[in-house]
């Protein structure tokens, strides 16, 4: 496995479990609080259906779909990067700076921190400007 392979490997799965945390974040805070907007959720703990989530689990769902438009775009990109031989000795740190940048990106969200959370968020958007970049200078 070359070195681009096996940053992309290592970046795939810390994000898989950044976001599966997100989820057990989210459950976390219902089950904690017993609190479930789903009728079926809420009939199994012997509960009423909640009027709307939880603002933990609210904030937490923004954060999950904010990654849900970058992740899929980054992991593309990282198979484009490798497919294409972009610059290996890039990688690492590419691929290492966008999962960093999610990971205090969803700290950040989940602790309603500001600017710090756009800063994290324009950094990971960086990375994938710049493995655009290097995909095309790839191109023959």
């Amino acid at each position: 496995m070359d070195q681009a392979e096996y940053w992309y490997t290592v970046a795939s799965v810390l994000l898989f479990f950044k976001m599966f945390a997100i989820s057990a974040y989210q459950g976390f805070h219902r089950i904690g609080k017993l609190t479930f907007k789903n009728p079926e959720d809420a009939a199994f703990v012997r509960r009423e259906a909640a009027e709307e989530e939880l603002p933990q689990v609210q904030r937490a769902a923004r954060a999950w779909l904010n990654d849900l438009e970058n992740i899929p775009i980054f992991l593309a990109l990282g198979v484009a990067y490798i497919w294409v031989g972009a610059t290996p000795g890039w990688a690492v740190w590419l691929f290492s700076i966008f999962t960093g940048a999610r990971y205090l990106h969803t700290l950040f969200y989940l602790c309603g921190i500001q600017p710090w959370r756009t800063v994290a968020y324009a950094v990971g958007v960086v990375c994938m400007f710049t493995m655009s970049i290097q995909i095309l200078l790839a191109l023959p």
